[in-house]
């Protein structure tokens, strides 16, 4: 799949950084650091614009070694970049550990993976089909 992109950062393009990878990895596009304190989010830019091709959405997830090592993650995660979406992508990084984090222009702050969507049809109707689990919702299953 080919997607126009505009990049208007001072860094590469979003990659793949194996053969396998999902996801690209995107980097911050600062002017100067960005100080994360425990608990604070902030909006990051990244530089980069792209036009997805219809029927198409680019999820915006956390990093797992910035997560794990940082404690830093993704707000709404996954973000979603809608194909009609022509602004620039940012993304809302929280802090979670205990410690100030220092957010450098050009790390690598999230991943992108372009996923196929459908549009629902909602068909109206006044019952629904009956299921083994029926109702049961949050810990239904219960502990294994």
């Amino acid at each position: 799949m080919k997607i126009k992109v505009v990049n208007k950062s001072k860094h590469a393009l979003p990659e793949y950084k194996t053969k396998s990878s999902a996801g690209m990895d995107i980097c911050a596009n600062l002017e100067e650091p960005i100080m994360l304190k425990p608990l604070e989010r902030k909006l990051v830019p990244t530089g980069i614009f792209i036009e997805l091709p219809e029927g198409y959405e680019a999820q915006i997830r956390p990093r797992s070694g910035l997560a794990w090592k940082e404690g830093i993650t993704i707000l709404n995660s996954p973000g979603t970049v809608d194909a009609d979406y022509r602004g620039e992508i940012k993304v809302i990084l929280v802090n979670l550990s205990h410690e100030m984090v220092q957010i450098n222009d050009g790390d690598r702050i999230c991943q992108m993976v372009v996923q196929p969507v459908e549009q629902a049809e909602w068909i109206r109707v006044e019952e629904l089909t009956e299921t083994e689990r029926g109702e049961g919702g949050f810990g239904h299953t219960g502990k294994q």
